[in-house]
């Protein structure tokens, strides 16, 4: 994954490396996996969170299924259909762009650019093909047309492209000359792909080899590519088995309404760089959902580019940048951040050009030290630029001065951005705009349910008041933070269907909801583990934070610890160690029945009854039932390495600690993965092939 800000200094961690499990046995994980930003904060030179996962396996499933030889023959197919269209422009006296084509005269790619003498022409073309259901890509002159092939290229369609390259040259509507339309799909299959390949200046032909690991060349068929995806669904522990509590990652129902919305042929297909004329629908739902997303946020205008939420706070900021350029006095780039903030803002604050100064946060109640604030403003008045706060923060409480911090801020000439990570506990109830913001993003992968477990695809639009309008990223005299103008186009429906069919009423109680669910659990846990940062009541927002440091000194339990167990219990572990070090954060989300809730509470009360076996001596300090989780089955039918089960517990404590999961068990694919030898023996995933010099 590259640097967004283009530093070659760092390498965000994405890898996924090889590494071993308690047993020895193999095991893959996220290597080198610290993000920058939350170990270097104001330093960091990058902010990238999300990874675009899903399109990357779909792109993955793509080539398993196809395999290099199928997608060689596709793309030998898409240079003979190119040069078919070629054929049949100069047959109709069009020309074909020089920069397109080899010394020879021939098409290079899969694409044809046709250039004119006069834009007139290039426009009537243009309108004929549109005629056709044609539309065709984006070029940078009046007089060029692109028609890029793709792999469902029939004759059907190429027998319109030359009706339309005919009405063009005879200035009439006859048919099309389906003689000439017959001869050159006729010539260009002639050719046999070795020919066309030749045909290729040397310069461009590969010749190595590619995809060669064996995933690659195994799963040809739908039966053998459906059981390999099944395979690997079975070793996911997903909301289909169970509640996934990750704290501020709001892993909530992403419900079938509606998802099944962008898979209808009118949402799917849509080409990214399709002109708006074809595209109607969609800027109607665009226009829909950005104000959908303005009036919940109390603003006045979104744009919907960013394609992340650390991709919103880079745009986001950029604007209050711009907004501070045009006005006159002293340059403004202090970004005050408190230390309660997302790890991503100082990085995003960084990447604008901002001088990140921290604000504390008192270390009972998580809240904004407001002594220290009023400080830093003053300190800073004449070059005070923005506050970025996030609400609730990220220790999970409500901030009960936010609309003091922004008076403050805003007394002293500075602007407030709010991190809208966490507006699932906001809406229906309050709003950024109300509390006194002037710009926020909002991850419509969490709050607005799109999917985003693996890593993305992420939506990160920004909200923003009146006077920051003209600094939007889709304004045309601002430079865009993502090359397709409406980001992640094609499943904006999803959040459009969620808040329309929710409704007002129905998005309130959600946030009631999960506002209940989460307090329901800190109740229960309270007596149990100790809670970090509760309000003068003892509640918390929509998530509440597990202090495990307390067992490492009376039982040698960390936080890992406890995660790796909940494994054991069917769950996915809560965010570990985030913002707190040895930490749990617990995130119920409204999506999450009592009894699901119920069910998690007493796994991790069942935990912590394990943890005091061990702080009452009944169970060692290494080698006991937390530090030798997960159990896989491997592990429970063939032991340790000498076969024997020599452990001070049963197998039967070790798989089944709770009635429930002996009908319902979620079994864990590898044991307690080393994670040092993971980091310091980094191997590539692929395995030893016959030639591994050219692959790719």
């Amino acid at each position: 994954m590259a640097v967004q800000d283009g530093s070659k200094r760092r390498l965000p961690g994405r890898l996924i490396g090889v590494s071993k499990d308690r047993r020895g046995d193999r095991a893959l994980r996220l290597a080198l996996q610290t993000r920058e930003q939350h170990i270097r904060r104001e330093k960091a030179t990058s902010n990238v969170c999300t990874a675009q996962a899903l399109l990357a396996n779909m792109s993955a499933m793509y080539a398993i299924y196809h395999g290099p030889e199928q997608l060689r023959e596709m793309a030998i197919n898409n240079l003979r259909h190119a040069r078919m269209i070629q054929t049949a422009a100069q047959h109709y006296g069009l020309n074909v762009a020089t920069a397109s084509v080899d010394a020879e005269g021939k098409v290079l790619s899969d694409t044809v650019s046709l250039y004119f003498d006069e834009p007139v022409v290039c426009r009537s073309l243009r309108r004929e093909l549109m005629d056709q259901g044609i539309s065709t890509g984006k070029s940078w002159s009046p007089n060029e047309i692109v028609l890029a092939v793709p792999t469902t290229f029939t004759l059907k369609l190429f027998v319109r492209i030359v009706k339309a390259f005919q009405t063009i040259a005879y200035k009439n509507h006859a048919d099309a000359d389906l003689d000439v339309s017959s001869k050159c799909w006729k010539a260009g299959f002639a050719q046999s792909s070795e020919e066309l390949i030749k045909s290729l200046p040397a310069s461009v032909r590969r010749e190595s080899k590619f995809l060669t690991h064996p995933v690659f060349n195994s799963h040809h068929s739908e039966t053998e590519m459906l059981r390999y995806m099944y395979h690997l669904q079975s070793k996911d522990l997903s909301l289909v088995h169970s509640m996934i509590p990750l704290g501020s990652c709001t892993m909530k129902l992403n419900g079938t309404t509606q998802m099944e919305l962008i898979g209808t042929e009118n949402t799917a297909n849509m080409h990214p760089l399709a002109p708006h004329s074809c595209a109607k629908g969609y800027q109607k739902l665009f226009d829909a959902t950005s104000s959908q997303l303005a009036a919940l946020t109390g603003m006045d205008a979104t744009s919907l580019q960013p394609n992340s939420g650390a991709q919103g706070e880079f745009a986001g900021l950029r604007a209050i940048r711009k907004y501070h350029e045009q006005q006159p006095g002293n340059k403004r780039d202090i970004c005050l951040i408190p230390v309660s903030a997302h790890g991503t803002n100082p990085a995003s604050a960084a990447m604008v050009g901002m001088r990140v100064v921290p604000i504390k946060c008192d270390t009972k109640t998580g809240n904004l030290d407001l002594e220290d604030l009023e400080a830093k403003c003053k300190k800073h008045a004449s070059e005070l630029g923005a506050i970025m706060i996030t609400y609730p923060s990220t220790y999970g409480v409500f901030e009960p001065q936010v609309r003091k911090v922004c008076d403050l801020v805003h007394q002293y000439g500075g602007l407030v951005y709010m991190d809208g990570a966490n507006m699932n506990a906001q809406i229906g109830l309050t709003s950024p705009g109300a509390l006194g913001a002037d710009v926020c993003h909002l991850n419509l992968h969490k709050t607005f349910c799109i999917p985003h477990g693996g890593g993305g695809p992420g939506i990160g639009p920004i909200c923003v008041k009146k006077h920051l309008i003209p600094y939007l990223p889709h304004k045309s005299t601002q430079t865009p933070v993502s090359s397709a103008a409406f980001g992640s186009a094609s499943i904006v429906p999803i959040s459009w269907a969620y808040i329309s069919t929710m409704g007002d009423e129905g998005l309130r109680k959600a946030t009631t909801v999960a506002l209940l669910n989460a307090n329901y659990m800190l109740t229960r846990l309270k007596e149990h583990y100790p809670i970090l940062y509760t309000n003068e009541q003892g509640r918390c927002a929509h998530e509440f934070i597990i202090d495990a440091r307390p067992f490492q000194k009376t039982a040698g339990v960390e936080a890992i610890d406890i995660a790796k167990r909940l494994q054991d219990y069917g769950f996915h572990a809560p965010t570990m160690s985030w913002p707190v070090p040895n930490t749990l954060m617990v995130e119920p989300t409204e999506s999450e029945s009592k009894e699901e809730l119920d069910r998690f509470v007493d796994a991790m009360i069942s935990i912590r009854n394990e943890i005091r076996e061990i702080e009452e001596g009944k169970q060692p300090k290494e080698g006991n039932v937390l530090k030798n989780a997960p159990h896989p089955q491997r592990d429970l039918i063939l032991g340790d390495a000498e076969g024997k089960w020599d452990r001070p517990y049963s197998r039967e404590k070790a798989a089944y600690p709770l009635p429930y999961l002996l009908e319902k068990k979620f079994w864990p694919s590898v044991g307690r993965v080393d994670d040092t030898y993971g980091d310091t023996n980094l191997f590539c995933t692929c395995p030893p092939v016959e030639d591994t010099t050219n692959s790719a």
